[in-house]
C-alpha cells in the first residue's frame, strides 16, 4: 500500500495554507494576497475575518468557472452545448471530462481551506479576539466544508471524510466513506453552524443562522429519500426539512424580488431573497481568482462581452423550452422567466449593450441560422462594463453566484408537506408555491400539488442555476426509475426558433432539426454516480476500495 503522502498527491490542495485577504470594513473589498499564516496573524477580530474571508470566493472558483453549469445544467438537461462539452450533455461524463476534475478540486480545496481556517483559529487567535468572532469564524468554515460535501456526495458518492489537512501525512488508512456517513456527517456539520451564526451577518454577504437553515431545509429533504423502501421517504427527516423551511421563511427576514428577472440584473448582490451567495467582487483585469469568470463563457457573443463572450453553441434544451406552459403550442408564453433566462430571437435587452456595424445599441438578439439556431443565456450575463458601472473586464465580472435563495425554500416546504402522498391542497404549501409560480407572471395554480408540479417549477425557477443535476439525483436516491424516465425523455439536440416578426416578435415557432437522428440519452443507475477524475485515481489507489462507515467517535 503506498503512504498516505503518495495517496492524496492528486489533492494536495488539501495541505495548502489559507488565502488572505487584507483587511477593509467591506470584507471584499480587496484583492487577495497568497500569504502563509503564522502565529503572528490572527491577533484580533479583523485579521480572523480577513483569514475566512477567501472561503466566499476563490476556493470555490474551479467549480463555479464552468463546471457549475456543465454538471448542474448540461448533465441536467436544462441547457445544452452543440459542439462543446459533450460528455456531460450526452449525460456521459467520464473520469477524463475536465469539469469533473475542476469540481472535484474545488470542493476538495473548500474542504482543506475551511480545515485549515479551523485549526488556525484554535491555534492561533489571541487575546485580542472575541469570543464571538471567533465562534462566527468557525462556524463559517463548518458552513462551507458541510456544503462542499454535499456536492462531492451527490456527484461523487462515497468520498473521504478529511477533517485535519496534517493526518494525510501520516495515516495509511484513510479511505472513502459511505454515502450514508457523508450525509450525516455534512448534516452534523450545518446544524453546528446554524448554532454558532447568529442571526444577522457581521458584514454585508456573510453568512447567518437563516443561511446555514435554509441548507438544513434542503439537506432533510435530499436525506429523507436515501435508503428509502418503495419509493417511500423518511418522514422524519420531511418533518425537518418543513421545520427549517418554515423557520427561514417566517423568521429570516428575507422577501422574494418583486419580479424574476431583477434578480439577475445589475446590481443585484446580496439582494433580499438571497440567503447564501459566493461572493465576487471586480477588482481590475490583472487579478484572478475572486472575479466571477463564468459570464465570459455563456454570453452568446463578443459583441455584449469584454474581449470574450463564448456561449455561442450553449443554448436551452427543447425539453427545457417545452417546461414554459404555452410556449411550444402557442408561440409564446406568461412566464417571466423564459425571457430572464434565455434569449429569443427578436428579444430585446434595454439593460445590455451590443455593438453592431458602425456603433452600439440596446441587445436585440439576433435572429440567424435556416433549420438550426440557439436561444442563448441570459441568467448571470450582464454585459460590458459600461452596463455594470465599469466593474467588468475579459473573464472578470462582479455579479454574484446564487448558492440558495428563499424561493428554494418556499418549495422546498410544499414538496416536505406532499411528502409521500401523491398529491396535496395543504393551503400554507399551496400558498408558499404560489408566492414563487405567480412571481413569474403566471397565474395562481389552483391544482392540487403533485411531485410533477412541484419538480417541474423547480426547474422552470432555477435553470441555469446549477441545480437541476441535484434534483434529479434527490430523485434517484428513492425513486430511480423516475429519473431514468426524466433523462432519457429530454430533447437535448439542435432544434430551429423562428420569430414571427423581427424585432419584437410576440410569438416564435420551435422546430426540431430534421438531420438530427439523436435527440435523447438513456440514462441508468451506472450514470448517476460521476467517476473519480482519472488523475486522483492514479494518484490515490484507495479510492477504488470499497467505503467504509465514518468513525464518529474519533
Amino acid at each position: 500500500m503506498r503512504n498516505s503522502k503518495q495517496f492524496y498527491t492528486g489533492i494536495t490542495f488539501l495541505i495548502t495554507v489559507v488565502l488572505l485577504l487584507s483587511c477593509k470594513e467591506d470584507f471584499l473589498e480587496r484583492p487577495p494576497k497568497d500569504t502563509i499564516v503564522d502565529g503572528s496573524f490572527y491577533q484580533n477580530d479583523d485579521q480572523v475575518l480577513a483569514g475566512t474571508a477567501l472561503l466566499y470566493n476563490k476556493v470555490w472558483f474551479d467549480y463555479n468557472d464552468k463546471a457549475s453549469y456543465n454538471l448542474g445544467d448540461f448533465r441536467g438537461g436544462t441547457a445544452f452545448s452543440a459542439y462543446n462539452d459533450r460528455g456531460n450533455v450526452e449525460f456521459n461524463t467520464t473520469a477524463n471530462t475536465p469539469e469533473n476534475g475542476a469540481s472535484w478540486r474545488a470542493f476538495f480545496n473548500v474542504v482543506g481551506q475551511s480545515n485549515t481556517a479551523i485549526q488556525n483559529i484554535n491555534k492561533y487567535a489571541g487575546a485580542g479576539v472575541s469570543a464571538n468572532v471567533k465562534k462566527y469564524a468557525i462556524a463559517e468554515a463548518r458552513f462551507m466544508r458541510s456544503l462542499a460535501y454535499r456536492f462531492l456526495v451527490m456527484n461523487w458518492g462515497p468520498v473521504p471524510i478529511i477533517e485535519n489537512n496534517l493526518t494525510l501525512l501520516s495515516d495509511t488508512t484513510i479511505a472513502r466513506n459511505t454515502v450514508e456517513s457523508v450525509w450525516k456527517y455534512a448534516t452534523r456539520e450545518m446544524r453546528a453552524a446554524a448554532n454558532d451564526l447568529p442571526e444577522v451577518a457581521l458584514q454585508t454577504g456573510r453568512l447567518n443562522k437563516w443561511a446555514a437553515e435554509a441548507m438544513l431545509a434542503r439537506y432533510y429533504l435530499t436525506r429523507s429519500g436515501i435508503g428509502a423502501s418503495a419509493g417511500s421517504r423518511n418522514q422524519v427527516f420531511l418533518d425537518s426539512a418543513k421545520y427549517y423551511a418554515k423557520r427561514v421563511i417566517d423568521l429570516s427576514g428575507a422577501s422574494l424580488r418583486p419580479t424574476y428577472e431583477e434578480l439577475f440584473r445589475f446590481p443585484y448582490d446580496n439582494n433580499s431573497e438571497s440567503l447564501f451567495s459566493l461572493q465576487w467582487f471586480y477588482s481590475g483585469p490583472t487579478t484572478w481568482g475572486t472575479q466571477n469568470s463564468t459570464p465570459a463563457y455563456l454570453a452568446y457573443s463578443s459583441d455584449i462581452a469584454n474581449g470574450d463572450g463564448w456561449g455561442g453553441d450553449k443554448s436551452a434544451t427543447l425539453w427545457m423550452l417545452q417546461q414554459y406552459d404555452g410556449f411550444i403550442t402557442n408561440g409564446k408564453t406568461l412566464d417571466q422567466r423564459l425571457k430572464a433566462t434565455f434569449m429569443l430571437p427578436g428579444a430585446t435587452y434595454p439593460e445590455i449593450t451590443q455593438s453592431i456595424p458602425g456603433g452600439e445599441q440596446k441587445l436585440v438578439f439576433p435572429f440567424a441560422g435556416t433549420d438550426n439556431n440557439f436561444t442563448s443565456i441570459k441568467k448571470y450575463v450582464t454585459g460590458k462594463a459600461k452596463d455594470v458601472n465599469g466593474e467588468a473586464a475579459s473573464q472578470r465580472y462582479g455579479n454574484d453566484t446564487y448558492m440558495i435563495r428563499l424561493a428554494e425554500v418556499y418549495l422546498i416546504y410544499a414538496e416536505a408537506v406532499l411528502g409521500n402522498n401523491a398529491s396535496t391542497v395543504d393551503a400554507t404549501a399551496v400558498q408558499y408555491f404560489n408566492k414563487v409560480h405567480m412571481r413569474s407572471g403566471l397565474p395562481a395554480f389552483e391544482d392540487p400539488l403533485t411531485f410533477d408540479v412541484i419538480f417541474k417549477e423547480r426547474i422552470l425557477e432555477f435553470a441555469m442555476e446549477g441545480m437541476a443535476w441535484y434534483d434529479l439525483v434527490s430523485l434517484h436516491y428513492y425513486d430511480p426509475n423516475k429519473a431514468y424516465s426524466i433523462i432519457s425523455n429530454q430533447d437535448r439536440a439542435l432544434f430551429f426558433v423562428e420569430p414571427n416578426q423581427f424585432p419584437n416578435p410576440s410569438s416564435w415557432k420551435v422546430t426540431p432539426t430534421s438531420w438530427v437522428t439523436t435527440r435523447k440519452y438513456t440514462a441508468n443507475a451506472g450514470n448517476f454516480l460521476i467517476p473519480v477524475p482519472a488523475a486522483e485515481l492514479s494518484q490515490a489507489p484507495n479510492l477504488a476500495k470499497a467505503p467504509v462507515e465514518y468513525n464518529f467517535n474519533k
